[in-house]
């Protein structure tokens, strides 16, 4: 491994001071919200999706609701979202596989999650960590995978092996949190281009961009 433990519970504790608010920047209300709305952030942005989800979660307040509809009826619910027919695909099945298969609820474990269309075990992490605290991975988006590069926590490119890296350095209890940390920093000051590292205290201590 490119670190230790003791680095990473400083670079942890660094990112916690700095950001003791930090959360799931989707709004949702309930595990299918918060599934369906991670669902549509793929290759959209939170902000976009957090504008179309109030209408879509009055009309769909249940599984069942979305099961007795059509993908072509939730459509214009999400068109403002990039490839919405797609999702709406996605909503629409995820929600009928809910109802039949799992009474109507949202499951909370990684195996069933997965099964869902359009849920992979990013998105399944989004749900478990959030909707039902539970830690049984970290996610990794593109920041969490940018951050975690730069911050010598892993050489690996691909997510499946940045989030075993981030898995084995940093305590399980803290795997949802670290995601949001990490997005955070990310957004605010380690950005892909433009970003303030040479300036940033925890950057010019961590990041190896802040030297580039």
């Amino acid at each position: 491994m490119p670190n230790d433990s003791k680095r990473s519970q400083k670079i942890f504790k660094a990112l916690q001071e700095r950001y003791p608010d930090a959360h799931c920047a989707l709004n949702y209300h309930s595990p299918l919200e918060l599934l369906f709305a991670t669902i549509l952030s793929a290759q959209s942005t939170d902000v976009g999706v957090n504008k179309a989800t109030p209408a879509l979660f009055e009309a769909f307040p249940t599984a069942q609701a979305y099961a007795n509809a059509s993908p072509e009826e939730i459509e214009p619910y999400i068109s403002s979202i990039g490839l919405f027919r797609g999702k709406a695909k996605s909503l629409y099945t995820s929600a009928n596989m809910i109802v039949d298969l799992f009474g109507g609820e949202v499951p909370d474990n990684m195996n069933d999650l997965v099964k869902l269309r359009g849920v992979a075990r990013k998105t399944a992490n989004v749900v478990l960590g959030n909707a039902f605290n539970k830690n049984e991975g970290v996610v990794v988006d593109t920041h969490v995978g940018r951050l975690a590069q730069r911050f010598g926590l892993t050489q690996e490119t691909k997510p499946d092996k940045i989030e075993k890296d981030l898995m084995a350095l940093f305590r399980q209890k803290d795997w949802a949190i670290l995601s949001h940390l990490l997005i955070w920093h990310g957004r605010e000051v380690c950005k892909k281009r433009g970003g303030t590292c040479a300036d940033d205290t925890i950057c010019k201590k961590y990041c190896s961009n802040a030297t580039a």
